[in-house]
């Protein structure tokens, strides 16, 4: 069966774009294979070490295009047996130009489609679901962390100060460490509060952070107070 619609090439007879998919992994993997100096069996050696076996002669089909599907979760394994990414062996960044993103659409640059994939580019009106929240949450543990860090390096050299005026430099910079660190942990409480209200699970935090999330003998005092 033939696409059309690609008002802009010159070829009327395109592969299905569940074909061209199929393409971009199984060449990937034939690639990454061939660079790890692995043959067919050692793939398949690896991905039954990792628990979901894949036989020798079904990558062998996949590679040559015979094989007629290609589940979700042989991509998954064939990733971690070959040490790359899921997403790496559906957009080939590098190695295939251009791609196809859903059926009947235009080719598009592989990076291009690789980063909507991964939610890195943002399509309007697509919902990014808890992705945003989860990466403000990141950043802001480890603006957290960095603080603290900092607040017990100036802390130290205010005790080792030799002077008056170092230890009231370093003291300076320890409250300065410290409000930054109580501000993050604040952010980071507000939003851990607002990802449950949503009905979601907050990412677990380091346990230098463990005064963030609030516990029951602090319901009466004020976040500020609490951290």
């Amino acid at each position: 069966m033939t696409q059309h619609g690609f008002d802009d090439e010159e070829d009327d007879d395109f592969p299905e774009w569940v074909d061209r998919i199929k393409a971009n992994v199984a060449g990937e993997v034939r690639r990454r294979r061939k660079e790890m100096g692995w043959s067919a069996q050692d793939l398949a050696d690896q991905c039954e070490r990792l628990g979901h076996p894949i036989p020798r002669n079904v990558i062998a089909n996949m590679e040559s295009g015979r094989r007629a599907n290609l589940p979700l979760v042989d991509v998954i394994v064939l990733a971690a047996a070959l040490e790359t990414y899921p997403v790496c062996l559906i957009f080939p960044v590098g190695y295939v130009d251009q791609t196809q993103e859903l059926p009947f659409q235009r080719l598009v640059p592989t990076w291009d489609a690789l980063r909507r994939f991964t939610g890195e580019q943002e399509v309007p009106e697509r919902d990014a679901g808890m992705v945003p929240d989860f990466e403000l949450h990141a950043r802001l543990t480890r603006t957290a962390l960095a603080a603290l860090e900092e607040e017990e390096r100036a802390r130290f050299a205010a005790k080792t100060a030799t002077s008056r005026a170092q230890q009231e430099e370093a003291e300076r910079r320890r409250t300065e460490y410290a409000d930054q660190a109580i501000s993050a942990k604040y952010n980071l409480r507000h939003l851990r509060r607002d990802i449950r209200d949503e009905g979601a699970t907050p990412p677990d935090l380091p346990p230098a952070l463990g005064d963030v999330d609030p516990s029951e003998t602090d319901s009466n005092t004020t976040p500020e107070e609490r951290l």
